[in-house]
């Protein structure tokens, strides 16, 4: 895949360096397959992201929301007290970080842990202000007319 080098945007531009990150991590191919996931959209104005963690206890994920990013944390917690020897680990333990750019106004109300499957519920909320308002159209108001106190008085 082509790269393209955005650095005379960066340094011609004030304010958008969100667009050009967006784009440059779109254009990379170092997005890993683990752990899968799927996004849902559950209603009109609801999503679920599931992510498959298998193995990890809901002491070694962590969630993080931050400004327009979800961030999604696992991290194996190595037990040195078992007496057993792995001979063969064909179930994937390892570390992973997974983040998911998040439109404006999407806030997480809900995560769980089911059956190896972590769900993180989302929701987007557009404040009263940001929503689109029906403007009433005035049919035939006659214009008023305002006198000037000083124009009578000559």
């Amino acid at each position: 895949m082509r790269s393209y080098d955005l650095t005379p945007f960066y340094r011609s531009t004030v304010g958008f360096d969100r667009l050009f990150n967006l784009l440059d991590q779109a254009s990379s191919d170092g997005s890993p397959g683990y752990p899968p996931y799927n996004i849902e959209r559950t209603g009109e104005n609801a999503y679920r992201i599931t992510v498959a963690v298998s193995g990890f206890a809901k002491d070694e994920l962590s969630i993080v929301a931050k400004e327009n990013t979800l961030t999604i944390k696992g991290e194996k917690v190595a037990n040195e007290n078992s007496k057993s020897e792995v001979l063969y680990r064909g179930i994937a333990a390892r570390a992973f970080e997974r983040a998911f750019q998040l439109a404006d106004f999407v806030q997480v109300k809900d995560a769980s842990l089911e059956n190896g499957l972590l769900h993180v519920d989302l929701v987007r909320e557009i404040p009263e202000a940001k929503k689109p308002r029906q403007i009433a159209i005035n049919a035939g108001a006659k214009a008023q007319v305002i006198e000037n106190s000083a124009a009578q008085a000559a």
